[in-house]
């Protein structure tokens, strides 16, 4: 008699209700809450020290003490398992602190930035584009990495490189090295850009201009302005912003050399490409630039807005510090980090030259 072997089929795992969806996210959340504050702490306990004891203190503000703190947790103690899916949310909250910093954009100021700082956020990306493909290529990094390189530092950072990584289909190992070159600057950025205005001089407007162009990442570059002082913050956020929007142009055009050399799949709509990889999060803030310009706010709404812009970044500034393993970067290999290192160092350099020669016609 012929043994019959049983059968088993597995039950279809069930979708989860939003409901769940929303409690899985709570112990992520409470966790980026509990490290941003953490950090405007202690930004308010060091200025209240230093004004009770009459000391003149380094103003380090909560952005970067909230990056610090996420830092120390992620690579000593590690983000609990329970916790991941809320503090992947941090690009959200990014993304909801520009769009509601629009407020604070009334189009006045947007008219600022000028055709000479346009023209300088062109210039940049074809620095950075060049710059990072003459080190790939003297390097003999892989052509997609090289590409993915160069689409970071010249847009916006991993967000650009996670964006190009379909477009082109690159490796997921390029990808990964490519994020791991352009985040090691990231941190850097938030000491050093700081330093070196204060050291020049930069105007407010020069300096957010300078970060704006030179700094990848949207979070990055929002703080490096921020911990200069409010203004540059405002102008980093409006250059920045500039770059992210030529993303969806950026990475056709890098899908479309791909295609002619048969490495990518060949694209079919091309308006539906810029549309899919277009930052949504740019016409957010826009279009609430465009309220508090006609009047829509009340003094009263225009604070509470900014105040939730605040505490969005907040959130966004301790995920960042939460998601960046420092053991996995230095495990990268060299040959990609020194590209970024070299790269996003001459990037700076020229960049800052460029502002710093364009100076006396940004006011």
């Amino acid at each position: 008699m012929t043994a019959v072997t049983p059968v088993v089929i597995a039950a279809p795992r069930l979708a989860l209700s939003p409901a769940r969806r929303a409690a899985n996210l709570v112990p992520g959340l409470l966790l980026l809450g509990v490290i941003g504050y953490a950090g405007k702490f202690t930004e308010q306990a060091i200025a209240a020290y230093g004004r009770a004891h009459h000391l003149t203190l380094p103003n380090i503000e909560y952005v970067l003490w909230a990056i610090v703190f996420g830092l120390i947790v992620s690579n000593i103690v590690g983000v609990p398992r329970v916790c991941e899916a809320g503090v992947d949310t941090y690009e959200f909250w990014l993304k909801t602190g520009i769009v509601l910093l629009g407020v604070r954009f009334v189009l006045g100021d947007v008219a600022k930035l000028g055709g000479v700082s346009l023209a300088c956020v062109f210039v940049e990306l074809l620095l950075a584009m060049v710059i990072m493909t003459g080190l790939g290529r003297a390097f003999g990094l892989p052509p997609k990495l090289i590409s993915l390189l160069a689409i970071g530092a010249s847009v916006c950072g991993v967000s650009a490189i996670i964006a190009a990584k379909g477009a082109i289909d690159a490796d997921d190992e390029d990808a990964s090295y490519a994020i791991a070159a352009i985040l090691a600057l990231g941190a850097v950025s938030l000491v050093a850009f700081p330093l070196i205005g204060h050291a020049l001089g930069m105007s407010d407007q020069a300096y957010g201009l300078w970060v704006g162009l030179a700094v990848d990442n949207t979070a990055e570059a929002t703080a490096a302005g921020a911990l200069y002082s409010d203004a540059a913050g405002k102008f980093a956020v409006l250059a920045k912003t500039a770059r992210n929007a030529t993303i969806g142009f950026v990475v056709l055009g890098y899908a479309l050399y791909w295609v002619r050399r048969g490495g990518a799949a060949a694209i079919g709509d091309k308006t539906t490409f810029l549309w899919n990889k277009f930052p949504k999060f740019v016409l957010g803030f826009l279009g609430i630039s465009v309220f508090a310009t006609v009047g829509a706010f009340s003094r009263a709404e225009s604070a509470d807005l900014a105040n939730l812009s605040r505490w969005a970044f907040l959130f966004s500034f301790a995920g960042i510090g939460l998601r960046t393993n420092l053991r996995v970067l230095s495990n990268q290999g060299w040959r990609p980090l020194i590209v970024g290192v070299v790269g996003e160092c001459a990037i700076a350099a020229l960049t800052l030259a460029l502002v710093l020669g364009a100076a006396k016609w940004l006011a």
